[in-house]
């Protein structure tokens, strides 16, 4: 942190609070004097403390405060037929159309195959995107998958135990069967993984003997898709940032371990 109580460097940090939208002034020296803010991992219940707000991390009640305003956050819808790629080379749909209302450069977290719709993050921090698209951060993932056939709790516990593909053994860290049908069909599945493999989920199924039809990812870490509509994008919410923001605090925490 910048200095203590009387120092005359960096911001007061109930203004820094206060410019980052947490919440007013007058709020912000609240939740200092209730000991919720804390800086550098540092609970601060002094109301003179100062911080840098580029260099220090400051978190109230456990979630991360953005201070850089130049960065980026944006949830994607993606629908079906686009490619997960600001530029494809051969000439497909790809995502830079639902980029342009926004003036910084984003680039894609991860990727979904053209026929898999669902939540993607698009960003400027670079960061953040490694720890979300790395697969030893742990990040996990929640798809519904529509598939052939009528799926049973066996095959469940099956793809909970794991399968042998190509690449090595899987397993899902969590699987349910939401619907299936004796009348041909189909059943719905949802599947919780950490994964970044290409195609896992498609290939999971596929070896368990239940082809995926539709594939939808609904959940990115803290990210949930909600009612958001295939091909829109919006800006994370306050909250949102928050969540993504701690995540990848936590993870670079772990590195310097």
């Amino acid at each position: 942190m910048t200095g203590g109580a009387g120092s005359t460097e960096g911001v007061r940090l109930q203004k820094a609070l206060a410019n980052a939208g947490v919440a007013s002034r007058r709020v912000a020296e609240q939740l200092i004097v209730e000991g919720r803010v804390r800086v550098n991992g540092t609970v601060v219940t002094e109301l003179g403390s100062r911080v840098d707000p580029e260099n220090d991390l400051v978190d109230v009640d456990g979630t991360a405060v953005q201070f850089d305003q130049s960065k980026r956050y944006v949830m994607l819808n993606k629908p079906t037929g686009v490619v997960s790629s600001m530029k494809d080379d051969r000439g497909r749909p790809d995502l830079r159309r639902f980029t342009k209302d926004w003036d910084e450069r984003l680039y894609n977290v991860g990727r979904l195959d053209a026929e898999t719709s669902g939540l993607l993050v698009l960003t400027n921090d670079g960061e953040l995107a490694h720890v979300l698209a790395h697969p030893s951060f742990g990040v996990t993932k929640v798809y519904i998958a529509k598939v052939d056939g009528r799926v049973t709790p066996q095959t469940i516990q099956q793809l909970l135990r794991g399968v042998d593909l190509e690449d090595g053994p899987i397993s899902a860290d969590k699987a349910r069967l939401l619907s299936s049908s004796a009348e041909g069909g189909g059943s719905l599945v949802e599947l919780t993984l950490h994964s970044g493999r290409n195609r896992i989920v498609r290939r999971m199924m596929a070896e368990v003997g239940h082809p995926v039809v539709e594939l939808v990812r609904r959940q990115f870490g803290p990210l949930h898709l909600g009612t958001l509509p295939a091909g829109r994008a919006r800006e994370l919410t306050k909250v949102e940032r928050g969540a993504l923001l701690t995540l990848s605090r936590q993870a670079a925490g772990q590195q310097e371990e």
